[in-house]
């Protein structure tokens, strides 16, 4: 496949009208940012965020918290995928051709240069893609992109790479979108605290647990952003994240619930995220089948977007949109009643449902999100389990996502939400369903069989496929509860014009954002 050559992508192609300056009320000369307010001057755009990232790893940015900061902003890919057409795109590469079953040949974009000055050349690009896929630093991109298949990478000649596959892969382009361009002098051996990328912007300064600053790269290779720098704060606590722009004291805020108090200034926007519950079904009670389904029927997801989240009640991993969804898998139905038949069904046959089962949330997973396991508490205690919640921050919380799992866990649940960007449900199955999953804590030989299967279709085949492994996770394996396909709401500044899309939770472009006139 070749696609056509790519301007600086003006990304003006989500859905809804441009959003545009309204009239700022209740403007307080007080600061809620508290001792270390953002602070910059007028070329800064100022925004906060509810964590901070927990890295800046280029090879990481598919975590959510680090690819807002960097992917598209400091690091870029290959190609990139338009949320809004689900089309694959020009970025560092212009155009891509099947040579074979096994091997594609993409053409590298002239005239880039990295934020040290090195020219960005087709031997850089097989590092990045060697270095996130066959090193010992266990990217996340190459569990949750590749699934930890063989990838090599060779450069032809400096506009010119080949990339090889051990077993035909129809989306490899897609995946490639995923592998940031690092320069070959990053470490191959190491992760990196301040990555060097091809992005409009470069990292100016991260001072740990205070902000992190980016400033425009001066040689960028496209249209230069609108702000001259961008400068990165977290606060926690939603309704002070609103605050700090109905005070002025910020441009942008993310992550916030309907009665964070942003007032004029909330905007809703439709996400790719779904929220869900990771079972560990490897461990007693939840080892059987009935707990599982329990754990579904306990849980009231319409009470949970009515008053809890914004969103809808979801019953898969992945939105509609996305190759391989399959509509005819409904939410599970609030069946109290039922939740407590199944669990005491089990207990009659000897199944210890007296085990404590740990709650494993994230703080500033979305807003109330320990709200949101309260309620879910709540039911599964009347269904008769025993339930006990551990909140953590997003580092803590990383260990139980990802594996290596800590040992000695005992039965968990785990509060997760997960973001289908790609648009194809291999980036959802083999990682979260798979048996060898990066994210997965339970799978079967048969759903794994489904799974290969249907990566490697292509067309109507893959759609079909993907969505038959989906009903088949839902009916006999259920490893999950899924809860909420969920809405993002942000608070914009008068004086900004943005307009979010899907993609906004995973990688908020900086290029998008303008001065309002």
């Amino acid at each position: 496949m070749t696609t056509r050559a790519r301007a600086p992508r003006p990304r003006q192609r989500a859905a809804g009208a441009l959003l545009s300056a309204l009239t700022l009320v209740g403007v307080s000369a007080c600061s809620v940012a508290g001792a270390d307010p953002i602070g910059e001057g007028p070329g800064t755009l100022r925004i906060v965020l509810p964590e901070e990232p927990p890295t800046l790893e280029p090879c990481d940015a598919s975590l959510t918290a680090t690819g807002r900061v960097t992917r598209a902003n400091v690091t870029e890919a290959l190609t990139e995928r338009d949320p809004s057409t689900g089309r694959l795109e020009p970025a560092l590469a212009v155009k891509w051709a099947r040579a074979s079953a096994t091997s594609w040949t993409f053409t590298i974009r002239e005239g880039v240069t990295f934020h040290d000055g090195s020219p960005f050349t087709a031997a850089a690009a097989a590092f990045s893609i060697k270095r996130a896929t066959d090193s010992a630093i266990d990217c996340n991109v190459d569990g949750y992109i590749f699934s930890d298949s063989e990838v090599t990478a060779t450069a032809v000649d400096d506009a010119t790479l080949e990339v090889r596959t051990a077993e035909p892969d129809p989306i490899l382009p897609l995946r490639l979108s995923f592998v940031e361009m690092v320069p070959t002098s990053t470490d191959p051996g190491a992760r990196v605290r301040e990555p060097i990328g091809t992005g409009p912007y470069r990292i100016d300064e991260w001072s740990q647990g205070r902000f992190l600053r980016l400033k425009r790269y001066a040689d960028y290779w496209g249209e230069p952003p609108a702000f001259a720098a961008a400068k990165y704060v977290w606060r926690a606590e939603g309704s002070v994240r609103a605050a700090m722009v109905t005070n002025g004291e910020a441009d942008v805020a993310i992550g916030l619930a309907p009665e964070d108090g942003a007032g004029d200034r909330a905007v809703e926007f439709t996400t790719n995220e779904v929220s869900y519950l990771r079972i560990d079904a490897t461990e007693a009670p939840l080892d059987d089948i009935r707990i599982r389904r329990a754990i579904n029927y306990a849980i009231d997801r319409e009470g949970l977007v009515t008053a809890v989240f914004s969103g809808r009640p979801s019953g898969q991993l992945v939105s509609k949109g996305v190759t391989g969804y399959n509509p005819r898998i409904r939410p599970w139905p609030y069946d109290p009643e039922r939740a407590e038949e199944l669990v005491a069904q089990a207990r009659a046959d000897g199944v210890p449902t007296g085990t404590t089962i740990t709650l494993i949330g994230r703080n500033g997973i979305y807003p109330k999100a320990a709200e949101a396991m309260e309620v879910v508490q709540d039911g599964l205690l009347k269904a008769g389990l025993k339930v006990e919640i551990k909140m953590l921050d997003v580092n803590a919380w990383l260990e139980y996502l990802l594996r290596p799992f800590p040992n000695g866990k005992g039965p968990t649940l785990l509060q997760a939400q997960h973001g289908n960007q790609a648009g194809d449900a291999a980036f959802t199955m083999g990682q979260i369903y798979g048996s060898e999953g990066a994210q997965s804590s339970y799978g079967t030989p048969a759903l794994d069989a489904a799974i290969e299967k249907a990566q490697l279709a292509s067309g109507d085949q893959r759609q079909k496929a993907f969505a038959e492994a989906f009903a088949q996770q839902n009916d006999e394996v259920v490893r999950d509860a899924v809860m909420a396909n969920m809405t993002g709401i942000l608070a914009l500044s008068p004086d900004i014009r943005y307009r979010p899309d899907s993609a906004t939770n995973d990688e908020m472009r900086l290029a998008d954002m303008r001065r309002a006139d």
